[in-house]
């Protein structure tokens, strides 16, 4: 009679998940980090107020696709954050460097928006996508692909504070 042994794996296996979720909440620490350095602050310490939601020419909002948001804005994207939460590339360009980080749901999003109020910053936001810049440069960008510019505020004593 024939038995079949059981299959042994050699090495322990790490699950996918596990490494994703790590590396989705190192590409949130990284992003909160950058977003603190290039979010810029005119004093006026708003509470996430949004600028208006000037569509671009075409009368389109970019889809949540960081590779078309990029090609939107003229930029060759560099993928750094892979995640099941999120996906996030960075754009190098002649207007300024921006980050996009684009959501498989909304809620997500809303919930990357909230934990980036502890660090102010303006935002450019659509449905499903955030673009990271300083202000000058989002307005730009809003042309090309619409949304809303927020403005959130951060949280504890203002560095430029007497």
């Amino acid at each position: 009679m024939f038995q079949q042994r059981p299959h042994v794996r050699s090495t322990p296996r790490t699950p996918c998940r596990t490494r994703r979720r790590t590396a989705a909440a190192a590409g949130v620490l990284a992003v909160l980090v950058l977003v603190t350095a290039c979010g810029g602050d005119d004093g006026r310490g708003a509470e996430a107020t949004p600028s208006g939601s000037a569509a671009p020419a075409a009368g389109v909002v970019a889809p949540a696709k960081v590779e078309v948001i990029a090609g939107l804005t003229g930029c060759k994207v560099k993928i750094r954050t892979e995640a099941d939460e999120l996906r996030e590339g960075v754009c190098h360009t002649r207007q300024g460097d921006y980050l996009i980080t684009t959501f498989p749901q909304e809620r997500l999003k809303e919930t990357w928006l909230e934990s980036a109020r502890v660090y102010g910053g303006t935002y450019l936001v659509g449905m499903r996508w955030v673009v990271s810049a300083k202000p000058g440069v989002l307005e730009a960008l809003r042309a090309k692909l619409g949304g809303t510019v927020r403005k959130l505020s951060g949280v504890g004593p203002r560095a430029n504070a007497s």
